[in-house]
Order: structure tokens, then sequence, then C-alpha cells
């Protein structure tokens, strides 16, 4: 059975560096924050070279119709997780949760910007 592909919302971009940093196609890191004071199932977004740039979307003023929010995210990526930037949308940015395979690819693609996998 394929697995079908799992779509999230980033938010909170401007709490870090802004939209700028974010390309398409461009690795995120995935950080569960259980300690987090504001949201037990808060999902940190880290970038190659930017480190913690945002939070997967965790409201439902936030988070974009059709795409996963951080808590029905949360059971379903491990403590440290990986994803892909498919969309940007304004300040908000539409992402895909890489793979085994996706992610095993990457990481044996000399191109690829997961080198801080």
């Amino acid at each position: 059975m394929e697995e079908k592909e799992i779509y999230f919302t980033i938010t909170g971009v401007d709490f870090f560096n802004g939209i700028k940093p974010f390309k398409i196609n461009s690795i995120l890191k995935l950080v569960k924050e259980p300690e987090n004071d504001y949201d037990q199932e808060a999902i940190r977004v880290e970038l190659r070279y930017s480190g913690p740039s945002a939070y997967v979307a965790n409201s439902v003023e936030t988070v974009a119709k059709g795409t996963y929010s951080a808590g029905r995210l949360y059971d379903k990526i491990l403590d440290v997780d990986y994803g892909r930037v498919v969309f940007i949308l304004g300040k908000t940015v539409i992402a895909n949760l890489l793979t085994k395979d996706e992610l095993e690819k990457e990481k044996n693609d000399d191109d690829s910007d997961v080198n801080f996998i």
C-alpha cells in the first residue's frame, strides 16, 4: 500500500528570521518541543543555515485547509524528523513530510541540502 503524502502548515516565521530563508524544495528539520510552555504539541522548524525558523501551525486560524496541524502531526513523526517546502503563500509555508525512502535519497544525494541531517 502506497503511503499518503502528509502536508502541514508552517507559521510564526516573524518570530524568527521572516519568510526570506524559506525556499521551495528546502529541507526542514522538525523538532518536537514537549517542554514548550505554550503548546505541548509544539514542533519547531529549523532550516540548515538559519536554525530555528518557525513552528508547525497548531491553531484553526493558522492551519491551511487540507494540511495537518502540529497536533495531528505530532504522533506521526519521530522526536526529530524532516520535511520539504512545497508552497510559500505570503508568510505561510506548506511542506510535506519526507518518507524514510525520500530521506535516505536526500542523505545520499551529493547536491542535497540535507547535509545537516
